[in-house]
């Protein structure tokens, strides 16, 4: 019997996509592969920036004018 051909997207198990470049890699487990799920350090430290300068964030509502907390003085 052969074997199914595999759907795009899919990966064989112990093997993983970057979520940040795409690229396929092989890993033996997450607690050895300590950049999981991303390829590299690299990968992992370019995505993380992302977040922090603000390239990335989570959809929602704006806050309203009074909730900012730039206007706020403990004075």
């Amino acid at each position: 019997m052969s074997k199914p051909e595999p759907r795009p997207g899919m990966v064989e198990p112990n093997e993983a996509r970057c979520p940040r470049c795409g690229k396929r890699y092989a890993y033996r487990s997450v607690k050895e592969h300590k950049p999981f799920p991303f390829c590299s350090v690299r990968c992992r430290d370019v995505d993380l920036g992302n977040w922090l300068t603000e390239k990335y964030v989570v959809p929602g509502p704006a806050p309203k004018p009074e909730e900012s907390f730039e206007d706020e003085s403990d004075d």
